[in-house]
């Protein structure tokens, strides 16, 4: 019968830890896993130049190597972040700050709803009738803070 145990591990294991730990990326909203995987990686090279390195040894090293790719990682993506054609893309309603709609709701106590494109919005502003136009300030979550357009 075959029998495994951390005092079998060699390279090859930190490397399919390493995909495993990438597919989990793709689902993860987060980028941590990612880093992780990197240092899964290099613990496998690393078993690669040491093969009689201890589970224990290993494990410290990954632990070390995870975290120091994730705190590298970030402060480098936060010092350069990744430029985008379309920076308002994941930024729910952003894009309509500036813009000027037509009050489908009435505006009755700061509530109200204005029609953008197929879909209405929830608004929140000054008291306005129905057909009035109104210029978007800000976005609270997914309710656009209004003005009346002058």
């Amino acid at each position: 019968m075959l029998e495994w145990s951390y005092q079998n591990m060699v390279f090859w294991h930190w490397w399919v830890l390493a995909v495993v730990l990438l597919i989990i990326e793709v689902f993860s909203p987060m980028a941590y896993f990612m880093w992780m995987a990197l240092a899964a990686v290099v613990v496998g090279f690393l078993m690669l130049l040491i093969p009689s390195l201890s589970w224990e040894w290993q494990f410290l090293s990954f632990a070390l190597f995870s975290v120091m790719s994730i705190v590298v990682g970030k402060n480098w993506f936060k010092r350069h972040p990744i430029e985008s054609e379309q920076p308002m893309l994941n930024t729910l309603g952003a894009e309509l700050v500036g813009r000027t709609f037509t009050v489908d709701e009435p505006i009755v106590n700061g509530q109200g709803r204005v029609k953008v494109g197929e879909t209405t919005w929830k608004v929140r502003g000054p008291d306005c009738k129905k057909g009035a136009a109104v210029t978007v300030v800000d976005v609270d979550s997914a309710v656009l803070i209004v003005e009346v357009a002058k």
